[in-house]
């Protein structure tokens, strides 16, 4: 009898499939960041987080509405402190002293997310938690408390009813023509406890599976049973024991490209890491001739692949053969 050291899931293959041609809007915790960078990185057309990381239903919720309705915000949507202004429903990386400028750089991304969101083929939801902060002045659910005082807020802890009956409303609204993945971050989110982490997830699993059921184009990816069940192992962590390491996120990418990429499009991910990878290489000569026919080399390469975004990569190329045309004409 072989020995088994771990419990591979096995990923049934979604019958619809993404390709290259797919345009991808991705939501939620830190890890729908960590996913989108590989969608990115595969040259799939993905947006991912244009007002920053969400980590509870409730708040995703609340921006899926703002991006479908295109509802800016105002300076009233604002709050100050300590000469600093933020939005409870943005990440922090738009707080600044000037509310004008605030307010503008969140309503820029509120213009990308409803765009992203309005032409994408597929959603990705990832839930992270399902415990919330309220602000006891108001009741309204914060996406991020910006560090005030913790007096100011109330924590509970959102039921899978109350979670099922949002994505009801979403799911028979905003995102009825869309394919709709939902995906629970494995990220452990220690700073709730051992057992509240379990039971935050536990919750996110219940509601998730009651939306999936309920909805045809609901469908469910298990990136937090592949770490938690598969991997098994602490050194599948980064260094502080609760994100996932780089090579533990490869590991779900490569599933999730095995269950969702169609197989044209798989076919062409050694080419286009190949082309990448080209683009990053530092020439010890750039003026040499070697050089000049690998770059040549290239771009014919990418030309082969008018499907996949190249710019970046063809104006590196090119900027090599511009200079060395300029040169060899002075």
């Amino acid at each position: 009898m072989s020995i088994r050291f771990r419990t591979e899931i096995e990923i049934k293959p979604f019958a619809e499939k993404i390709d290259h041609s797919s345009r991808i809007f991705s939501i939620g915790s830190c890890f729908a960041d960590n996913m989108a960078k590989a969608f990115h990185d595969a040259k799939l057309g993905v947006t991912s987080n244009p007002t920053g990381v969400l980590f509870n239903p409730a708040s995703i919720k609340t921006l899926l509405h703002r991006f479908a309705e295109r509802r800016v915000i105002t300076e009233n949507d604002l709050h100050c402190s300590n000469g600093i202004w933020f939005g409870y429903d943005f990440h922090s990386s738009f707080n600044g002293a000037d509310s004008q400028v605030v307010q503008k750089g969140i309503n820029q991304r509120i213009e990308e997310g409803h765009e992203a969101l309005m032409h994408a083929d597929w959603v990705i939801i990832t839930f992270g938690t399902a415990w919330i902060y309220t602000l006891n002045e108001s009741g309204q659910i914060v996406a991020n408390c910006h560090k005030q005082p913790a007096a100011n807020f109330s924590r509970r802890r959102l039921s899978a009813e109350e979670i099922v009956a949002m994505y009801d409303e979403l799911m028979r609204g905003v995102l009825a023509d869309k394919k709709v993945i939902f995906t629970i971050s494995p990220v452990r989110h220690l700073g709730d406890g051992a057992d509240d982490n379990f039971l935050s997830k536990a919750t996110l699993k219940v509601a998730v599976a009651e939306i999936v059921e309920r909805f045809d184009n609901a469908h469910y990816f298990p990136s937090y049973e592949i770490l938690n069940d598969d991997l098994r192992d602490y050194r599948f962590y980064a260094e502080d024991l609760c994100h996932p390491s780089t090579l533990a996120v490869e590991y779900i990418r490569d599933k999730f490209f095995d269950a969702i990429l169609a197989k044209h499009s798989r076919e062409l991910l050694p080419r286009i890491e190949k082309i990448i990878s080209s683009a990053q290489h530092r020439p010890l000569d750039p003026t040499s001739e070697a050089f000049k026919d690998f770059c040549r080399r290239q771009i014919r390469e990418i030309d082969s692949l008018p499907e996949i975004d190249f710019s970046e990569e063809r104006e590196y190329f090119s900027s090599f053969l511009a200079e060395s045309a300029i040169k060899s004409t002075n």
